[in-house]
């Protein structure tokens, strides 16, 4: 089977070109399952529940959040009855909204997603991803053997250590928050697919998909400036991961960048 990650979708850019593209990506690929990373999908910070149900519209699966999960205190209340919109698993207990969920494909198969928020570099005080994750593993392989989770964490040490750590537990670990693909798509040696950032899925003509003028002023002057979403030069980026359904590990990762920047 084939499942589409897809990386941080950054305001009206970011969904315009996830709208526009993925239909044609998931024929392409023959796509069974489709997840994204969508925190940053208002107006660059958090997402509202308009905003995730016209997401899940375009054909999404599962969308994972990360460390800007409560930017919108609407979204708290919007977990309970969307259970395929995930916060990540290693926030402390009490925290709304549940970890990882599971998505059954046209063809009755069940994918689990699960979310980790990285400890490096990061604001909060959460839980640590790797203990979260083999908790969480428990449970989920009760479920399924097919498991893909979302680093969504800022240093790239992080992202391979998790990576190294659940090779042959998982089907695929992916990266996401720095808006930045990276080219290190492998299949780790026990079998599970692996990329340290899936990319920025919103206007590329910026910095990290904000506009240029204002994060260099604030570079230059040190000065604190009000982000402002740029518009131009959007790309989709993520990575199709084929994974077989008996065993859950995979066979194969192709990085995907797709749009005109």
């Amino acid at each position: 089977m084939n499942i589409l990650c897809i990386g941080d979708v950054v305001g009206k850019p970011g969904r315009s070109v996830l709208d526009e593209l993925l239909s044609g990506l998931k024929e392409e690929f023959a796509v069974d399952c489709v997840i994204v990373n969508a925190e940053n999908a208002a107006g660059g910070s958090g997402i509202t529940a308009r905003i995730a149900n016209q997401i899940f519209r375009m054909g999404c699966d599962a969308i994972t959040m990360g460390d800007h999960v409560w930017d919108r205190p609407e979204l708290q209340e919007y977990f309970e009855g969307h259970p395929q919109i995930i916060r990540p698993e290693n926030f402390p207990e009490g925290a709304p909204g549940k970890g990882w969920c599971l998505i059954e494909t046209s063809a009755k198969i069940k994918v689990a997603v699960l979310s980790l928020l990285g400890r490096v570099f990061v604001k909060y005080y959460t839980d640590c991803p790797f203990r979260a994750a083999k908790a969480a593993l428990d449970k989920i392989r009760q479920e399924t053997d097919i498991i893909i989770v979302d680093v969504h964490a800022e240093a790239t040490s992080e992202k391979v250590a998790l990576g190294w750590f659940l090779d042959g537990k998982v089907s695929a670990v992916v990266g996401t928050h720095t808006h930045i693909q990276t080219a290190d798509e492998r299949i780790l040696p026990q079998g599970t697919a692996y990329i340290t950032d899936l990319g920025m899925t919103g206007p590329y003509d910026s910095v990290i998909g904000q506009t240029t003028e204002k994060i260099i002023n604030r570079f230059v002057t040190g000065m604190p400036v009000r982000f402002e979403v740029a518009r131009e030069g959007a790309l989709l980026c993520g990575a199709v991961i084929e994974v077989d359904e008996k065993t859950g590990l995979a066979r194969a990762i192709t990085r995907i960048q797709r749009g005109t920047p």
